[in-house]
């Protein structure tokens, strides 16, 4: 079942081979629960890899979530509950779920990572956040071995933040994860980013579906950010700042053109992608590693770099957006 010295670069987004001292990969809930039964410390729990960043060798024993399964729990004239287990891949997830003509994940379509760690930082793109259509999830209490079931309310969920991410962190491991989707009358959000110019691009002028709406995003997102079967990176590696308005008038005195979205009645948020572009890093590489060139939010591994060169990249562009804009960048991604 364990094994020693294993290679974690098929197991990170960014491709980082760094080795865990010992490696397991659980496939049901019977054997996570008899892993962490006789290893209760030293344990990193990786799912996806998708929001993480290795810079050094691992040691202790490293629990891949391999749980697999989608079941339909419940369905009514408006609404189907969907759970789906902690181990599947979100976008194939997704993909399942507008199969079956279910509504409400279509914006969130190419998301990498697995369903599982998509609560922990509240996952979404393009207008839709996981919580707007979240139930409950299901979480393996590491202190008692027991499965506890936490409500939308109890996850306290946040932009890119949840309770798995601040109060709880390293307490839990969420198995599965309960989903309210549409069966008609879906509510579709086009409003966001480029979704209306490419639904026209892809000929839907008027009335689109969670077909074209996913298509849409996809196409979006293939056109800004790599592949990371194909080019190590972690997605968006920066969170968007928010701000006060009295800091952001200040910013846009000094900078007319930078763009704002309304987060509430005194808070605007600012793309962190914008900051990065103007401050000179966008499509910026250092050797093996650097910014992309389509998406100043990605930081991307050419191949061959270390997590600490990442890391330090990335300390480097905070400490840049500080010195111009005064605004601290916060990290998305987990640093280890």
């Amino acid at each position: 079942m364990f094994q020693k010295q294993v290679s974690l670069k098929p197991y990170n987004s960014f491709g980082m081979d760094v080795k865990a001292e010992r490696f397991v990969s659980a496939e049901n809930l019977e054997d996570l629960v008899s892993v962490l039964e006789t290893n209760p410390s030293k344990l990193l729990v990786l799912g996806g890899g998708s929001n993480l960043l290795l810079t050094k060798d691992v040691k202790g024993l490293v629990v891949h979530i391999n749980l697999k399964g989608i079941e339909i729990c419940e369905r009514n004239n408006e609404t189907t509950l969907v759970k789906a287990a902690a181990g599947e891949n979100w976008h194939d997830f997704v993909l399942w779920t507008l199969n079956q003509n279910l509504g409400g994940l279509e914006n969130l379509a190419l998301i990498p990572g697995n369903v599982g760690t998509a609560p922990v930082q509240n996952i979404g793109a393009y207008g839709v956040e996981l919580k707007d259509s979240f139930v409950n999830c299901e979480a393996l209490n590491l202190k008692t071995l027991e499965i506890e079931t936490f409500s939308n309310a109890d996850c306290k969920f946040d932009y890119r933040n949840s309770v798995f991410k601040s109060q709880y962190k390293g307490q839990y491991i969420i198995t599965a994860v309960c989903f309210a989707l549409t069966n008609s009358n879906h509510i579709l959000k086009t409003s966001y980013g480029a979704i209306q110019s490419e639904l026209k691009k892809n000929g839907v002028h008027n009335n689109p579906n969670i077909h074209d709406i996913s298509k849409a995003v996809i196409g979006i997102r293939q056109s800004k950010l790599p592949d990371p079967k194909k080019l190590g990176n972690s997605g968006s590696f920066f969170k968007n700042p928010v701000v006060t308005k009295k800091i952001f008038k200040k910013l846009h005195n000094q900078f007319p053109d930078i763009p704002h979205y309304t987060v509430s009645e005194n808070k605007l948020k600012i793309p962190a992608a914008w900051l990065i572009e103007t401050a000179g890093f966008k499509g910026k590489t250092f050797g093996n590693y650097g910014v992309h060139k389509h998406q100043a939010l990605v930081l991307v591994n050419y191949g061959g770099a270390s997590g600490k060169d990442l890391l330090r990249l990335s300390k480097l562009i905070q400490k840049t957006i500080k010195t111009i804009f005064g605004i601290e960048l916060e990290s998305e991604v987990n640093v280890l």
